[in-house]
């Protein structure tokens, strides 16, 4: 049975890409508190990628922890303004899952589950207190299943892809919409 990469599998092993590596642990950026339900501007995410895209990656190297974590979220604020596409896992429109999936296929080789309804009963369980840059977020817009997800990028913002009709973006997980729709959150192995 392959691993899925979170947390808790049965196969404990390593990501199957370590040629990312990073000459030095870069840290992790913070990215400034938005207005509840309103996400982040453009000109706050064009920061926080020019903090993301200022290590130095050397392939010859391992990946150490931080720099996985560097590498996702870099991974995931490159692809702020795609369309949301049911079902899309390119960058050609992402839905919620492909996003995430996507995200960490590319950046660090690790498989997630396709739907965020199965990668919501895998990995370790995080408390909202608790969560650090990278976590996985899971959410129910109707009732008590999860049915969407997204990654913790820091200080109360996590990016998805929302829904039809908008591009994946930021929003503030701490107040509003969603965090009233919040239902767990999950860490995945080897970052």
């Amino acid at each position: 049975m392959a691993s899925t990469g979170l947390t808790g599998d049965s196969a404990d092993q390593p990501p199957l890409d370590t040629a990312l590596g990073q000459t030095a642990a870069a840290p992790v950026p913070v990215l400034q508190a938005a207005a509840p339900d309103r996400g982040l501007f453009a000109n706050d995410i064009s920061r926080q990628i020019a903090a993301t895209q200022s290590s130095t990656v050397n392939p010859a190297e391992p990946v150490e922890a931080g720099g996985r974590v560097q590498n996702v979220l870099k991974r995931a604020l490159a692809l702020l303004g795609t369309p949301y596409r049911w079902g899309g896992t390119s960058t050609e429109g992402f839905d919620c899952s492909g996003l995430v999936g996507y995200v960490f296929r590319s950046a660090l080789g690790i498989e997630l589950p396709r739907v965020s309804r199965e990668m919501a009963t895998s990995g370790e369980k995080i408390d909202r207190n608790s969560l650090s840059a990278g976590d996985l977020v899971f959410f129910s817009r109707r009732g008590r299943r999860v049915d969407h997800v997204g990654i913790y990028v820091g200080n109360g913002n996590f990016v998805h892809a929302p829904r039809t009709g908008r591009d994946v973006t930021i929003p503030c997980l701490t107040e509003g919409y969603w965090s009233r729709k919040f239902m767990q959150a999950r860490r995945v192995s080897g970052i």
